[in-house]
């Protein structure tokens, strides 16, 4: 668990990092994005050869844990943000969230799409190997 642990930690830090230094290009001069960042450095990280073959046997679990664990974590820092004042802001903040929610449902329904003809696919060649 402590591996874990110590990865999101890491993560979230370089994350929050990189957050900060696009929000000062880009002259907000906040954290634009970190916990994206740090979500995607956890994802390669986590699916990593070299990060597995660097742990021990046994703490891949706990890393696992965490890893799972950090879409709940993101979602609670995302309702600590003050959404009221993103609204306040002009129609682009409510745009541009319906816009990003709009697209992952439709991704959603066209990987399912995807997925399900891949299965297809290996049904009827099981079938023919039958």
């Amino acid at each position: 668990m402590i591996f874990g642990v110590a990865l999101l930690a890491a993560c979230f830090l370089i994350g929050s990092f990189a957050g900060n230094l696009l929000g000062l290009v880009t002259g907000v001069n906040s954290d634009v994005g970190g916990v994206g960042f740090a979500m995607l450095l956890l994802l390669v990280l986590t699916n990593s050869k070299t990060v597995n073959r660097l742990m021990p046997k046994g703490y891949e679990k706990g890393i696992d844990f965490w890893k799972e664990m950090f879409i709940p974590v993101i979602i609670a820092m995302s309702a600590s943000q003050n959404v009221v004042s993103a609204l306040s802001g002009g129609w682009l903040a409510l745009a541009a969230g319906l816009g990003v929610v709009v697209a992952a449902f439709a991704m959603m329904v066209l990987l399912n799409k995807l997925s399900s003809k891949k299965d297809d696919n290996k049904e009827a060649e099981v079938k023919n190997d039958d």
